[in-house]
């Protein structure tokens, strides 16, 4: 007998807890498509913004444990970390209940940022946590409200990007040739 599974049926089983381990780490591509599954009807509004604000504070909180813990060990093993570590110390000292809010919301700091906060003494635990819970609940709120309101916007958005995929593969194709011949024609020079 084949079992047919709903997408609507799929999303009020498991998407609560899609979206909680989802946002542990990052999840704002997910919590678009649960704002979306609320307006669609899916889902609770309320409940996926609780749920997704605990589950990014929860995982911010892990992260900046981490820092305090194992400190510089764990930021060595991000390679590209050494510059946007400097930077974000220096602004920490000045600004640090602002920037504890808005690293959720900086792209390439979403889980570098708590562990960096965590290893900086300056930052007591306390008003780590106060400050990470705001953060995460803006953040929340923010992007699940952009796929519950922009949601049948964007259907019909990603409707009008299928007509133009070859031509966007095609593009993309072009651009990846264009780099590799100007490396190879760099490399060659010297």
């Amino acid at each position: 007998m084949p079992i047919h599974l709903h997408l609507g049926h799929l999303l009020t089983q498991y998407g609560y807890l899609a979206l909680f381990i989802g946002c542990l780490l990052e999840g704002e591509t997910l919590l678009i498509l649960a704002g979306y599954a609320a307006h669609r009807g899916y889902l609770s509004f309320p409940l996926v913004v609780m749920l997704a604000a605990i589950a990014g504070a929860l995982g911010d909180q892990i992260f900046f444990f981490l820092g305090r813990i194992y400190g510089i060990r764990v930021i060595r093993h991000f390679p590209d970390a050494k510059v946007r570590v400097a930077r974000f110390n220096h602004r920490l000292l000045r600004y640090h209940r602002r920037l504890i809010v808005a690293v959720r919301f900086m792209y390439g700091l979403r889980v570098l940022g708590p562990i960096i906060i965590g290893n900086n003494d300056e930052v007591p635990t306390r008003r780590f946590i106060v400050y990470n819970l705001l953060g995460a609940i803006l953040w929340a709120g923010v992007f699940a409200g952009v796929g519950y309101l922009f949601g049948p916007g964007m259907r019909k958005l990603i409707a009008d990007i299928r007509q133009y995929e070859a031509l966007a593969a095609g593009l993309l194709l072009l651009v990846v040739l264009l780099w590799w011949a100007r490396y190879r024609y760099r490399n060659k020079a010297k």
